[in-house]
Formats: structure tokens, C-alpha cells, sequence
């Protein structure tokens, strides 16, 4: 099979996987969201090492070590990540699952401001479009919830903080995540102990399944990025930048499909006008890239007789 044919299956599969995270969340009643998300640090950790050791790969982490910038990059990226899991679980866990598939249908835009305020990038028309449309979707779904989409925002600006950061450490992620889970191991770990001693604690008191499913929020968090990241090095940015819609697709879809939450005709107003942003955001990218492709290929030389 070609490189870039599999880099695109990578791809599916990682964005799949993370699309159907709603189905899995609710399985892990009655545990409450913060009680999942420290296992979920707990159970990733322990899935990442058993990944580097099956590849024998440890070299990085006396290198890293001696790279402060990035450790610090890493832990203000395990923060950002944290506050982003622990939402995301919350909102499924307590029937938002389309509002926070909204945050991630809205997390390509905010990429896209970050670059206009962090690197001082210029945006073009179509780019400034999309953002406006954009913006007007989240004004129309303030007023249909009766309040800011607050979990939709606070899911793409902390993805979008997230990439960042990570853009800024450059470090691989597998090894990206074994720094992000030791950061946070200490106070998951403190957490559920604090549970224990209270008596309030689900793992293993809910049943054997039950603990294994709570066990498992490690596997299904590092198996998607794994993919994603082996299709990141085989197919280009615009590729990566298609594929990432079937997430929200498929978040969407559980939330009407699976879930029936409520879809008011003024909440598919505001989901028309985000889906028309990352129609005209995604036809400009496309666009400029086959721009910049015949820009770059040189001119045919004339034959001389």
C-alpha cells in the first residue's frame, strides 16, 4: 500500500475513533467527570509506556530533560489538555454532546485567529469570511441556548492552545504524552486517593467491567493519537485539515442520533452558518494551496530550433 494512502487510513481511523468518544463517556456512570479524567491520566500513562517499551525507545527522555523550555512547553500543555478532557467528559456525561461538537466544528477558526495573534499572520478575504461566519454562527447559538456556548468555546480555545503549544515544543506524541500524563499523575493520583478515603470512589466498587472500562479511557486516548500521528508525517496539512471534520460529524450525529438531544430551528440556523465557515475556509485552503503549487512549478523551457 502506498505511504500517503496509508497515512490517509491513519487519519480516518484517529479522527473515527475520536468522533465516537461520546458512545463511550456515559459507559463510566456513575463515575463524575473529574473522577474519569484522573483515570484517564492515570490509564494513559500506563498505555504510552507499554507503547515505548514495545518499541524500546527511551533515548528522548535524558535529551528532553535537558531542554527546560520544552518540560515547561509540555506542562502548560498538559494543563491546557486537562482542562480540555475534563470539559469534554463533563458535556457528554451531562447531555451536551452537540454543543461540544460544536467547539471542535469551531477549533479550525480558532486556529486560525491564534495565527493572526500570536505569529502575526494576515489573514485573506475568504479567510476574514469564514472567521465572520463563523463568528455569527456562535452569536445565533447565544441566543438559542440563552447564554455564550460557553462548552464549545471553552473546547476549541483550549485545543487550539493545545496545538499550539505543542507546535511550539515539537516534541513526538508518544513522548509528548508520557511528559503531559506525568505532570498531571501526581494530583489525578491525590485525587482518587481522596475518593478512597471518602468511600465516594467507582473503580472497582461498580464492578469488574465497569473498572475495566474506566482502565480502558487510557487505550481509546492513546491509540487515536498514535494514528493521527503517523498520518501526520505521511500526508499533507491539507489532508490533516479535511479529515479533522469527521470528528465533529460524528460527535454531532451521536448527539442528535444516539442521544435525541433537542434541535431547535435556530440551533440548526447557527450549525448552518458554522458548517457554510468551514465550507468557504476549507474551499480557500484548498484553493491557495493549488495556487501556491502552480506558482512554485517551473515554467516549461521552450525548445530552440
Amino acid at each position: 500500500m502506498p505511504d500517503s494512502r496509508r497515512g490517509v487510513l491513519y487519519g480516518v481511523a484517529a479522527y473515527t475513533m475520536w468522533g465516537l468518544f461520546p458512545l463511550y463517556w456515559p459507559l463510566l456512570k456513575p463515575s463524575g467527570a473529574v473522577e474519569i479524567l484522573a483515570h484517564r491520566v492515570v490509564w494513559s500513562l500506563v498505555a504510552v509506556i507499554a507503547v515505548l517499551a514495545v518499541r524500546r525507545h527511551w533515548s528522548w527522555f535524558r535529551e528532553l530533560a535537558r531542554q527546560p523550555r520544552k518540560l515547561l512547553l509540555l506542562t502548560l500543555a498538559a494543563v491546557t489538555v486537562s482542562v480540555n478532557w475534563g470539559v469534554y467528559i463533563y458535556a457528554v456525561n451531562a447531555g451536551h454532546v452537540v454543543e461540544s461538537a460544536l467547539g471542535y466544528f469551531i477549533n479550525p477558526l480558532v486556529s486560525v485567529l491564534f495565527g493572526v495573534l500570536v505569529f502575526r499572520e494576515r489573514l485573506r478575504p475568504w479567510q476574514w469570511t469564514a472567521v465572520g461566519l463563523g463568528t455569527l454562527a456562535v452569536i445565533v447559538l447565544a441566543v438559542d441556548y440563552g447564554r455564550p456556548p460557553w462548552i464549545a468555546l471553552v473546547l476549541a480555545v483550549s485545543f487550539g492552545t493545545y496545538g499550539l503549544i505543542k507546535k511550539a515544543a515539537n516534541v513526538g506524541a508518544a513522548e509528548s504524552l508520557t511528559v503531559e500524563t506525568l505532570v498531571l499523575l501526581v494530583p489525578a493520583l491525590a485525587y482518587l486517593a481522596f475518593l478512597q478515603s471518602q468511600g465516594t470512589a467507582t473503580f472497582g466498587a461498580a464492578g469488574l467491567g465497569h473498572a475495566a472500562l474506566l482502565a480502558g479511557g487510557g487505550v481509546v486516548t492513546a491509540i487515536p493519537l498514535m494514528c493521527f500521528t503517523a498520518s501526520a508525517i505521511r500526508v499533507p496539512l491539507s489532508v490533516i485539515g479535511l479529515l479533522q471534520y469527521i470528528a465533529p460529524i460524528l460527535q454531532f450525529l451521536c448527539g442528535v442520533l444516539v442521544a435525541h438531544e433537542t434541535m431547535a430551528p435556530s440551533r440548526w440556523a447557527g450549525f448552518a452558518i458554522i458548517w457554510l465557515a468551514l465550507a468557504v475556509f476549507s474551499w480557500e485552503g484548498l484553493r491557495h494551496a493549488h495556487a501556491t503549487r502552480r506558482a512554485a512549478t517551473p515554467a516549461p523551457a521552450l525548445e530552440t530550433v
